[in-house]
């Protein structure tokens, strides 16, 4: 009879969270930057359409681009922070 394969776990220190290899936290860390990157050409794009009049449905098109581009910056907000939380320094 074939037993279930159980999830290994391995114990952290002093509680901490485990941490990210090196290696994979550098690949990591570049990958996050050129995401910042090209979020900024985003966010950039969208300010300056925002700047001019644009009239329905363009308007609502602009606005739920806003929307998006806040969503992406928060979520790549979140990964470097989780990236740096998980790495030593």
């Amino acid at each position: 009879m074939e037993q279930p394969h159980k999830k290994s776990t391995s114990p952290t220190t002093s509680g901490l969270a485990e941490t990210i290899p090196a290696d994979l936290a550098v690949e990591i860390r570049k990958l996050a930057h050129e995401l910042s990157n090209a979020l900024e050409i985003i966010v950039q794009t969208s300010y300056l359409l925002g700047t001019v009049e644009i009239k329905e449905p363009g308007a609502e098109w602009l606005r739920m681009m806003d929307n998006g581009v806040q969503k992406a910056m928060d979520i790549n907000l979140s990964l470097r922070n989780y990236i740096k939380s998980h790495t030593q320094q």
